[in-house]
């Protein structure tokens, strides 16, 4: 299609999808559920494999391979986010790493001084964990500020 043509076409705005505060935990849920899960294959069938890697260094890397998947289920279905990918994705790197310290810091505190039993404290861990990063993710890293137009004087 010609360019002179293609600028006489009509581009219909794009609709923005109102949700409920809580629309989106169920999918987050399920694609960290659903990505906990791809890591525990991934990583058992490398470590089984005997790549002659050690092991933590196997776990790190298929970490590592899921984030950017991981990341791409939670931009479209978790969060619908329209937010563009420039800006979304080096934030939902920020609060990979940010998760990895809170998780240091709840495993911390649910050991040491609550001294909760090994499973208890790993539940505890997960879910306060996931529910920061929800929030963290919901209100910055995938959140959609349209462009403040500006007039000229």
């Amino acid at each position: 299609m010609s360019a002179a043509l293609h600028s006489l076409m009509f581009e219909a705005p794009r609709p923005t999808r109102e949700r409920a505060p809580g629309a989106g935990v169920l999918p987050f849920i399920g694609v960290g559920a659903g990505g906990a899960a791809a890591f525990v294959v991934l990583s058992s069938l490398l470590v089984w494999l005997h790549t002659g890697y050690a092991d933590w260094v196997v776990n790190t890397a298929s970490y590592a391979v899921l984030i950017l998947p991981v990341y791409l289920l939670h931009h479209r279905f978790s969060f619908a986010s329209a937010a563009d990918h420039g800006q979304a994705l080096p934030r939902y790197l920020a609060v990979q790493g940010m998760a990895l310290l809170l998780a240091a810091g709840f495993s911390y505190g649910v050991h040491e001084i609550v001294a909760l039993p090994t499973v208890l404290a790993s539940i505890a861990v997960v879910v306060l964990t996931a529910s920061v990063n929800y929030a963290v993710l919901r209100f910055w890293a995938f959140a959609h500020r349209p462009a403040v137009a500006t007039l000229a004087m």
